[in-house]
């Protein structure tokens, strides 16, 4: 059985939340601060896939609309 590799990269942005957030919870002090730029990497990651997600949606809906108008 093949692994789809996007699927399994799919995990990785909510995974590196969790992380910083557990790392962020059970730590002492002085070290809290290094689980921070991983939370905000998992963060950008999924944000950057939803923006680039509309974006693409919205030029495949502009592609169809000048299809239409053609006719």
């Amino acid at each position: 059985m093949k692994i789809d590799k996007r699927f399994i990269l799919s995990f990785v942005a909510p995974f590196m939340i969790l992380i910083s957030a557990i790392g962020l919870i059970l730590r002492d002090n002085s070290r809290k601060i290094f689980y921070l730029p991983v939370g905000l990497v998992g963060v950008s990651v999924i944000l950057e896939k939803d923006i680039r997600r509309r974006l693409e949606r919205k030029n495949i809906l502009k592609k169809i609309k000048t299809y239409k108008k053609v006719k």
